[in-house]
């Protein structure tokens, strides 16, 4: 008896598995806490040279942040830290039956996106001296 089941595929395709926008909001949740753990030395490390008393330590601190490539690393912290924090109280709400249909899903995840992405604009512009 032959069977009539589709062959399993041999490599998982990425790029063609359509997820919801929520599906997109939970991978970045987890991206971010990686990333925010990950480069949890750094953030010690800058925050125990801004403390610091002595010359050195200050103009080391100025001049670290004073770099692009640092700033863009603490953006991209930013972004991290607003996202997983958003994400999480959307999560919290999840656990508590809030926003579990669909609609209200897709709105929630909306809505993560958009306030954690309008505060990493605001924040950001902050860091690179806009105002």
């Amino acid at each position: 008896m032959p069977e009539m089941t589709k062959p399993r595929p041999k490599y998982l395709a990425l790029h063609e598995i359509r997820l919801p926008l929520a599906g997109y909001a939970s991978i970045l949740h987890r991206v971010s806490g990686a990333g925010l753990f990950l480069m949890l030395p750094l953030l010690i490390w800058l925050l125990q040279l801004s403390l610091d008393s002595t010359q050195q330590g200050s103009a080391l601190f100025a001049a670290l942040t004073g770099s692009l490539l640092v700033k863009l690393i603490l953006l991209g912290l930013i972004w991290a830290f607003l996202h997983h924090f958003c994400m999480g109280i959307r999560i919290l709400l999840i656990d508590i039956h809030v926003g579990v249909e669909k609609p209200q899903a897709h709105a929630s995840a909306i809505a993560v996106m958009a306030v954690s992405l309008t505060l990493t604009l605001i924040f950001g512009l902050k860091l690179l001296g806009a105002y």
